[in-house]
């Protein structure tokens, strides 16, 4: 498995009260290894998948930590780019119940991730299995990424991260062969679609799956439409299925996503069909999100297994 895509720490804060613009607030900080294509990269080391991730951290204190913290949780991290620009960051303004009210990415440092830096690793392009991607990556190197793999046969999936990413990647994926699995969200589909930021999708089954069709047309195998604690839609050529969330304990929501695309992969690779990984990416996202962890350290195969099977076993009277 091959990950590409951000590395940063995460500066998260939890506020103790509602928020109150324009003034201090009183709350907890953290500083933790963080950025979308890492945590999937984690995530998918602790579930016991080989994995390799191609991102971009600075030649300072913050990359240093990342690429060990990376490293000891069984990430390859030797092509990685080292460079004198700052590491990526991103800060969190997360609610009492651990919603996120505000993030703010810093994410220029991948600028230096180029398609010529593509081309001197395309024998590892080659051999892998999978392919994930990260709407952090520039839209030209994203696009020959995907041209790559497409010429590889290697199946891709992309994670749009945000909904101005989402925006800048529709031109792209309109042009590039196509991933076998898009993860957007409400908002990040309704960007896709092509509609402004302020006028995002209606939260509606048939809506979404209108939404996804067009992409599906054009060779996406999967669109996976997260819907929060309304669970997703998986929307497939011909049909679409839709999944509850699980019951959670919210400690804080950010990581959910990323554990929820790394079970559904390691799934895949293990035969499951795409409805059963998308019901085992379930029970990860329940898991993490009752962690204050981005990425919860104690995410393997068993305990995702498990708590897919307490959600579906039956209940007594």
């Amino acid at each position: 498995m091959l990950v590409v895509g951000g590395s940063n720490m995460d500066f998260k804060v939890w506020l103790r009260g509602p928020a109150l613009a324009g003034t201090s607030n009183p709350g907890v900080n953290r500083l933790v290894p963080g950025g979308v294509g890492r945590n999937i990269a984690e995530n998918l080391a602790r579930l016991g998948q080989p994995t390799r991730l191609l991102s971009v951290v600075g030649r300072d204190a913050l990359g240093e930590e990342l690429l060990r913290a990376t490293g000891e949780a069984g990430v390859e991290t030797t092509l990685t780019l080292r460079t004198q620009a700052a590491t990526g960051t991103y800060a969190a303004v997360l609610d009492e119940g651990g919603e996120l009210l505000l993030g703010v990415a810093d994410m220029a440092s991948l600028e230096a991730l180029t398609p010529d830096e593509l081309d001197a690793r395309q024998e590892v392009l080659a051999e892998v299995a999978w392919v994930v991607a990260d709407g952090n990556l520039p839209p030209a190197t994203l696009g020959h990424l995907l041209s790559l793999c497409g010429g590889y046969g290697v199946p891709v999936a992309l994670e749009p991260v945000s909904v101005p990413k989402a925006s800048a990647l529709r031109p792209v994926l309109q042009g590039a062969p196509p991933p076998h699995t898009l993860t957007p969200n409400r908002a990040e589909l309704s960007a896709l679609a092509g509609r402004p930021a302020g006028d995002p999708l209606p939260d509606d089954p048939d809506a979404l799956a209108a939404a996804a069709a067009p992409w599906l047309a054009r060779g996406v195998q999967a669109v996976w439409v997260r819907r929060g604690a309304a669970g997703s839609l998986l929307c497939l050529p011909g049909e679409t299925l839709a999944f509850a969330a699980l019951p959670a304990r919210v400690a804080e929501v950010t990581g959910a996503g990323d554990a929820m695309l790394a079970a559904y992969l390691d799934a895949l690779l293990l035969g499951q069909s795409l409805p059963e990984a998308v019901r085992l990416a379930h029970a990860a996202a329940a898991l993490t999100i009752e962690s204050p962890l981005t990425v919860w350290p104690g995410l393997t195969r068993a305990a995702v297994q498990a708590r897919a099977d307490r959600a579906n076993a039956p209940q007594g009277d």
